[in-house]
């Protein structure tokens, strides 16, 4: 009997040792892609700001051909 409770013992632990590590991997995946998501972010941030300066500069040249209409 005691055998069998050390099996179980065994096999239970191993079963949450594997939970652990394939927790831990996920946490280091989930914080891979929320850093990667990020600086994805951060790039597409730039060029909207870069765009809209753009944009603002089209406006002002266009506003200034029109006043001279």
């Amino acid at each position: 009997m005691d055998k069998n409770i050390g099996e179980q013992l065994n096999k239970a632990y191993e079963a949450y040792r594997q939970a652990c590590m394939d927790r831990d991997h996920a946490v280091k995946e989930l914080q891979q892609k929320t850093e990667n998501y990020m600086q994805q972010i951060c790039e597409q941030q730039e060029k909207i700001e870069l765009q809209n300066s753009i944009i603002a500069k089209l406006k002002s040249q266009l506003a200034a051909l029109n006043a001279n209409r």
